[in-house]
C-alpha cells in the first residue's frame, strides 16, 4: 500500500464528497490523495437521484454527457417497471411514470404536469434536466473515472485511527502507516472518524424510526401498490423501479443503528440487513402478507438522526458531506448537499495552498455552507412530521396534499428540492449575486459554463469594447474571460463552485467599480492593478 506521505490535502473517505472535493483540489493545482476504509467500493442502495446544483457541479467539469447517460438508462428500467405495473390487474393502484423528474415530500409525488416550468427559477436552469436521474451508485462510479483521469490516487483499506493538528500539517495515523499533510479533510460520513478524532461536537434531535432501502426479488409483487403508502404501522414505497422498496417504522432507531450522541443516517450500520428484517418490515407496514425471495445487492439501514457539526473546521481539519451534517435520507438531499460541501470547499482550499487567497478565505466555507444545512436538516424534519402514523400527522399529511395539488404548491416544492432557489449571503444588490450561474447561451451557441471545465473563475463580458475582460486580464492564471455579443446582464463572474460573485447589466464605472471590489474580493490581490474605465 504506497500511502504518499507528504501531500497538500489527504481527504478522508471515497464517497461522492469526497471525490468530488479531491477532483477540485487537483485541478487547482493541489497534490491530494484520498484514504477509504472501505476495500472495495459501496455497493449499498442510496440515494436515487441528483438536484440541479450537483447535476450543473457535473456540468462545470464537463461530465454532464457521462450523466444524461444514466439517467437515460434509468428512465428504461423506470419505464420497463412502469409497463409490468400497467399489466397488473385492475385495483393495483399503478400508473405510468412521468419523463420529467420532479421528486417528492414526505412520499406525495410531485406531479409534473402541476409544475409551472416556465417560472423563471426553473427555467434559469434547464439545461441539465436530462441529468437528474442519477443514483448515488452511478455518480460514484462516474466520480471514479474523473479522479483517476486527473491523477488522484485512492487508496482503498486504509482506515484512519488517530490524528495531530501540528500547526503546519497535520500528522494522521493510519493502518497504512503515518501520514503528513498539509490539510486533512473528513468526508467519512455519519460516523466520521475524523470529526470524532478532532473533537468536534455533533448537536442535534434523536432519531424515532427505522428505515429499509433495498432491491429484491418478490414473489408476488401485486401484493403492493405502486408508490407511496401509509398505515398506522409506518410507511412504505414499492418503485420507481423493479425490485426497489422502501419502509418506515416509526418504532425508534433499531438497535443495532449507531448511538444517536455520535450520529448517523445508519447507512454503515454494522449488522448487514437481512432478507428476513426486511420482509418482515414490509410485511408490518404495507399489512400483507408479501414474500420476498432474494435481495440484489446489499440493503441498507437508516434513521432521522439529524446533527449539523459545531463548526466545519478546527485548524488544518475540516468537515464535509455526511461528517458536518446527517439526517433522514429523504428526497436525497444529503448527497446534494456534501456535493455542494465539496464544491466550495475545494477551490477555497486550493487557492490557500496555492497561496493566491489568504487562510480567512476558508472561514466562509463554514459561514456560507451552514444556513443550506441548517435548512436541509428542517426541511427532512417537517417530511418525519407528515410521515408519522398517527391521526395528527395524518391530519397534516391531508392539509400538505391539498397544497401540493396545486400549481403553486408544487411549483414551489419542485424549486426547494431541486435547489435553483439556494442563494448564499455575498456582497452586491444585482439579483443574480449568491445564486448558481443560470444556463447563459452565448451567440456561437455554446453556454458559459462549457468553457470552465478546468475549474477556475469565469467572466462573461458583452461590453461592446471588452472592457470588463481587459480590467480582468492581469488576473488571467485564476480567471477565464468569455466575450460575447452584447445582452444583459452585460457582465457575470463566475466562482469556480457555480456562485455568481457579481454580475451588472450595465457598462458604467459604477459596474467597472464592482468588478473590481469582486476581482479583489474573491481572486486575490494583484501588486499593480488597471484603473477602473468605463
Amino acid at each position: 500500500m504506497n500511502v504518499n506521505q507528504d501531500v497538500d490535502v489527504t481527504v478522508v473517505g471515497a464517497g461522492p464528497v469526497g471525490l468530488v472535493l479531491a477532483a477540485e483540489l487537483a485541478l487547482s493545482g493541489a497534490t491530494v490523495q484520498v484514504l477509504e476504509r472501505r476495500a472495495e467500493p459501496d455497493e449499498s442502495m442510496k440515494a436515487g437521484s441528483i438536484n440541479v446544483p450537483t447535476a450543473e457541479a457535473l456540468d462545470r467539469r464537463g461530465l454532464l454527457p457521462a450523466a444524461e447517460k444514466v439517467q437515460r438508462e434509468m428512465f428504461e428500467r423506470i419505464g420497463s417497471f412502469a409497463r409490468m405495473a400497467n399489466d397488473q390487474p385492475p385495483g393495483g393502484g399503478r400508473r405510468a411514470r412521468e419523463s420529467r423528474f420532479t421528486g417528492h415530500f414526505a412520499g406525495m409525488v410531485l406531479d409534473a404536469d402541476l409544475v409551472d416550468w416556465s417560472d423563471p427559477d426553473l427555467a434559469a436552469h434547464a439545461a441539465v434536466d436530462g441529468a437528474r436521474m442519477v443514483p448515488q451508485r452511478e455518480l460514484e462510479e462516474l466520480l471514479a473515472d474523473h479522479v483517476a483521469r486527473l491523477g488522484v490516487p485512492v487508496h482503498r483499506g486504509v482506515e484512519v485511527t488517530a490524528l495531530e493538528d501540528a500547526g503546519d500539517g497535520v500528522l494522521v495515523g493510519t493502518t497504512a502507516g503515518t501520514v503528513r499533510t498539509g490539510w486533512l479533510v473528513g468526508c467519512d460520513g455519519g460516523r466520521s472518524t475524523v470529526r470524532r478524532l478532532t473533537g468536534i461536537d455533533f448537536p442535534g434531535t434523536d432519531p424515532e424510526l427505522t428505515g429499509h432501502l433495498a432491491l429484491v426479488d418478490i414473489a408476488d409483487p401485486e401484493k403492493l401498490g405502486d408508490g407511496w403508502a401509509w398505515s398506522t404501522r409506518g410507511a412504505y414505497r414499492y418503485g420507481p423501479q423493479p425490485g426497489r422498496v422502501v419502509t418506515v417504522e416509526f418504532h425508534g432507531p433499531h438497535a443495532d443503528l449507531p448511538d444517536a450522541r455520535v450520529g448517523s443516517r445508519g447507512r454503515t450500520s454494522r449488522a448487514p440487513v437481512t432478507l428476513k428484517e426486511l420482509q418482515t418490515s414490509l410485511r408490518r407496514v404495507s399489512g400483507t402478507d408479501v414474500t420476498l425471495t432474494a435481495l440484489r445487492g446489499a440493503a441498507t439501514r437508516w434513521s432521522d438522526n439529524a446533527r449539523q457539526a459545531a463548526t466545519y473546521r478546527s485548524g488544518r481539519v475540516l468537515l464535509a458531506g455526511d461528517a458536518a451534517h446527517v439526517h433522514a435520507p429523504f428526497g436525497g438531499q444529503g448527497l446534494n448537499l456534501g456535493v455542494g460541501d465539496a464544491m466550495n470547499l475545494g477551490w477555497k482550499l486550493g487557492a490557500v495552498i496555492a497561496g493566491w487567497a489568504p487562510e480567512g478565505l476558508l472561514d466562509t466555507y463554514d459561514a456560507e455552507r451552514r444556513p443550506l444545512g441548517a435548512w436541509v436538516l428542517d426541511w427532512t424534519r417537517a417530511q418525519i412530521g407528515v410521515l408519522r402514523g398517527d391521526a395528527k400527522s395524518a391530519a397534516l399529511r391531508e392539509v400538505v396534499a391539498d397544497l401540493l395539488g396545486t400549481r403553486d404548491g408544487t411549483t414551489y416544492a419542485v424549486k426547494k428540492i431541486s435547489g435553483v432557489t439556494q442563494r448564499i449571503d455575498l456582497p452586491g444588490d444585482h439579483p443574480l449575486v449568491g445564486r448558481y450561474a443560470p444556463d447563459l447561451w452565448l451567440s456561437d451557441g455554446s453556454r458559459l459554463v462549457d468553457h470552465g471545465h478546468g475549474g477556475g473563475f469565469l467572466l462573461l463580458d458583452r461590453t461592446a469594447d471588452g472592457a470588463f475582460a481587459r480590467f480582468a486580464a492581469a488576473r488571467s492564471g485564476r480567471v477565464s474571460s468569455v466575450t460575447d455579443d452584447h445582452a444583459t446582464p452585460t457582465g457575470v463572474l463566475v466562482r469556480p463552485d457555480g456562485v455568481v460573485a457579481w454580475a451588472s447589466d450595465t457598462t458604467d464605472i459604477a459596474a467597472v467599480t464592482g468588478l473590481e471590489a469582486a476581482l479583489h474580493g474573491w481572486t486575490g490581490a494583484l501588486s499593480a492593478s488597471p484603473e477602473p474605465t468605463a
